[in-house]
């Protein structure tokens, strides 16, 4: 089973880019991130002529998370983090595919730092991790997919040092995700290759993708009994140099179920 997680940087002006990498890798499940549509302009007749089903929640210009299912309709669990009723963006959707419970995470940038984006940011992965525990406390297969905007570590960054300050890097951010872990989820890229870069994102600007000047931004996490199924992981790279391309590459995990 293979299950993805692509921010796609406008699912409708990538469209074409999203269905030719669909066509090439066939995966199973796709966590979509950065719609930038709204519900109704969600371009279901094409994913479903591709194969899939789907299930999103769109927000108009920015955000936006969907799930879809090869040859399957997701059902949906949950369509919001829970623990702040107040909050309107749409950051998560969570839904069950062939026996395995899938959230789609779009996690705040949080910049700029300091100020109100980064404290949203702290407060959001705060309530990640409190939810996340709940999931555990299931023992139901788990996979927390997405857009973390958060680089775990100094190896997952091109040069640490032009980066500091920024909430990608920020020592609060890396903390509460290392937290996130300490529950028992397994870094699924990390556990199949411990060293070396896993660039999942390259910066439209300054020449970073042909210099290959990347982040470690995406990140499926596994409940451990699906990290005992774990064959597999990789970033489909490829889909970042293609014409009209998103700044992300979509990233996936293979699992022996």
């Amino acid at each position: 089973m293979r299950i993805a997680t692509y921010n796609i940087n406008n699912v409708n002006r990538r469209l074409d880019n999203l269905l030719a990498w669909l066509a090439a890798t066939t995966p199973d499940v796709v966590c979509l991130q950065e719609l930038k549509a709204e519900d109704l302009a969600f371009p279901l007749a094409q994913i479903e002529e591709a194969g899939y089903g789907a299930a999103w929640v769109g927000q108009r210009t920015w955000n936006g998370v969907a799930i879809l299912a090869r040859d399957a309709d997701p059902v949906v669990t949950r369509t919001r983090l829970p623990g702040d009723p107040a909050d309107g963006q749409a950051r998560y959707l969570e839904a069950a595919v062939n026996g395995v419970l899938v959230a789609s995470i779009y996690l705040p940038n949080g910049n700029p730092n300091p100020g109100p984006k980064f404290d949203y940011k702290i407060a959001w992965l705060e309530r990640l991790i409190a939810h996340a525990a709940g999931l555990l406390a299931t023992g139901a297969p788990v996979v927390l997919a997405g857009d973390y905007n958060v680089v775990p570590t100094e190896a997952d960054i091109y040069q640490p040092n032009k980066w500091a300050g920024d909430a990608l890097v920020d020592p609060k951010a890396r903390a509460a995700f290392q937290r996130l872990l300490d529950q028992g989820w397994a870094d699924s890229l990390r556990a199949i290759h411990p060293e070396g870069p896993l660039w999942t994102f390259w910066a439209y600007l300054r020449n970073r993708w042909p210099n290959d000047k990347g982040l470690r931004l995406d990140h499926l996490l596994l409940s451990p009994d699906l990290a005992d199924q774990l064959v597999d992981s990789g970033v489909d790279r490829a889909a970042r140099g293609e014409e009209g391309a998103s700044d992300h590459a979509p990233t996936w995990i293979e699992l022996d179920r």
